[in-house]
């Protein structure tokens, strides 16, 4: 959690404390300072290191980038994220990020950068942390390819400092006990939802007498030729659910109409969460589930459509993580300026690369 009183370090600093892994003879630019016009150039939407190169090209014609004024070149570039520490800059930035954010719901889900490879040809995949208010990725951990996010889980939340009373949700991938108990030893509540790979806990929680139980909230959207209500049940948890810390099940009910087809649909989503009826409502139990399915738009369909990440070909050294840290830097800066299209606010930043030095500070 954020201490009020302590105020976040300014982006150049924390860009100055990453390791540099050239020998000082012959350094031409500081690290510090390719990764500032990198940093910059991405938050312009740049996709690859030949575009971060030319981005800095025309950049620099309004204002130097560098004390020297020189450009880095595309080689300086692609050499420095090749080498870089990925995992401490990772850490860097989300730090500075979640210093900026007051996470009270936090989703946690993972996402493989199909395009990327790493050194040894395995895939990329990182598992977010991601505040659900902001729209931020607060921590990162990488998924080595011989393991999968479950033993990570434990690992991303130690990244995010004191979570006492955060509420953490996660998909059914997540939903164990020891995942529940990582939380609880941690201060903090779950929202998991149930699935078939917990076959007898969804059996036991389809099983309570929902039949009984009128909705407690329901909400309505329309939107793209469909309107969809949402009703969340919602009740306490019986000891024979056997989860651990359970103090209440969800069942959650979409019901979809295609207005163009006339085609209707239902689907049911149950959850359970160690949040008690005096904790939190419906309502707000319904915002916790829908705000964990945010994620996939609001982060993955970003860095997929409007950095391409699942078509990138980096693929040297530790450049794979080194860009995707560099992406979710770049869409929170975005978020933190108030853009709710982040397509829209990249090209801006391209046409006006003052608009990337204002956004960054850098």
């Amino acid at each position: 959690m954020i201490d009020a009183d302590v105020a976040p370090l300014p982006l150049a600093q924390v860009l100055a404390s990453i390791p540099d892994p050239r020998r000082k003879r012959g350094v031409r630019y500081p690290l510090a300072e390719v990764l500032a016009v990198v940093v910059c150039a991405v938050v312009a939407g740049s996709r690859s290191f030949t575009m971060i190169a030319e981005w800095a090209v025309h950049a620099s014609r309004q204002r130097p980038l560098t004390a020297s004024g020189r450009v880095p070149s595309l080689a300086t570039i692609h050499r420095l994220c090749t080498l870089m520490d990925a995992e401490a800059l990772d850490a860097a930035l989300t730090g500075w990020v979640r210093d900026r954010c007051r996470s009270r719901a936090v989703a946690i889900d993972g996402k493989e950068a199909r395009g990327a490879k790493n050194a040894d040809g395995s895939r990329v995949f990182l598992m977010a942390a991601f505040d659900h208010d902001t729209g931020c990725v607060i921590g990162q951990e990488h998924v080595g390819a011989k393991t999968n996010e479950i033993p990570h889980f434990a690992t991303l939340l130690d990244q995010l400092g004191d979570i006492t009373g955060m509420i953490v949700t996660a998909d059914a991938l997540h939903t164990l006990g020891q995942q529940a108990e990582a939380l609880h030893t941690r201060g903090a509540h779950y929202v998991f939802t149930v699935k078939a790979n917990q076959r007898g806990l969804r059996n036991r929680i389809a099983s309570q007498t929902w039949a009984k139980l009128a909705p407690q909230h329901t909400l309505r959207e329309k939107g793209h030729g469909r309107t969809s209500t949402w009703q969340i049940t919602v009740q306490r948890a019986q000891s024979w659910i056997g989860f651990p810390h359970a103090r209440q099940t969800i069942r959650l009910t979409r019901d979809r109409i295609d207005h163009r087809t006339g085609d209707m649909t239902r689907e049911q989503v149950y959850a359970i969460t160690s949040l008690s009826p005096d904790q939190t409502t419906p309502s707000e139990l319904a915002a916790l589930i829908r705000g964990h399915w945010g994620i996939e738009n609001r982060l993955h369909w970003v860095r997929d459509v409007t950095y391409d990440e699942d078509r990138s070909q980096i693929r040297t050294g530790n450049a794979p993580r080194v860009m995707a840290a560099l992406r979710n830097l770049a869409i929170s800066i975005h978020r933190f300026a108030g853009a709710t299209n982040i397509a829209h606010a990249t090209r801006a930043a391209t046409r006006e690369p003052e608009i990337a030095r204002h956004l960054t500070g850098l």
